[in-house]
């Protein structure tokens, strides 16, 4: 059975936002499936998950700025952290070859992104919601109040 799968509990009702997750889902299950084959199909696979890691944290990070979060906030900073370990995780399997530890990296992340996903990304697709935010042209219908302070935490009003 896969780690992780696409199930309604993931969308968010934001087409972007849950097209991207989508897409994480299934590269995920596909380095998962590719632990199994060559070591050709793992190198694919981790570097297809990788790049659209990478760009999928940074289009929320470019939505979360046009949004006013602070460019310190707790939900970049995740990102940041799943990015490093990612990384780690590549160089060490390129130098390493160690199949082990990219198998422990795909079960922590079929951990981490659903509380992640329900959490703070929900929380950003409210705020995009709330503010009228189109992610494609980075406009909003509604600005916040101009004495709005940055938002610092992930954007729910359980964290601030």
């Amino acid at each position: 059975m896969a780690a992780l799968t696409w199930s309604d509990a993931l969308a968010l009702q934001q087409p972007r936002m849950d097209s991207t997750h989508h897409e994480f889902v299934e590269l995920l299950a596909a380095l998962e499936r590719a632990l199994g084959g060559s070591i050709p199909a793992v190198d694919e696979a981790l570097a297809r998950f990788v790049e659209h890691t990478e760009r999928h944290f940074a289009d929320e990070e470019r939505w979360m700025v046009g949004l006013g979060f602070a460019a310190q906030n707790c939900h970049a900073y995740q990102h940041a952290h799943v990015l490093q370990v990612l990384r780690e995780v590549d160089g060490l399997w390129r130098s390493e070859g160690d199949l082990n530890l990219v198998r422990q990296l795909v079960g922590e992340l079929a951990k981490w992104f659903p509380v992640h996903a329900q959490s703070m990304d929900a929380a950003l697709a409210q705020t995009m919601a709330e503010q009228g935010f189109d992610p494609d042209t980075g406009l909003r219908a509604r600005a916040p109040a101009t004495d709005a302070a940055p938002i610092t935490g992930c954007g729910s009003a359980s964290c601030a």
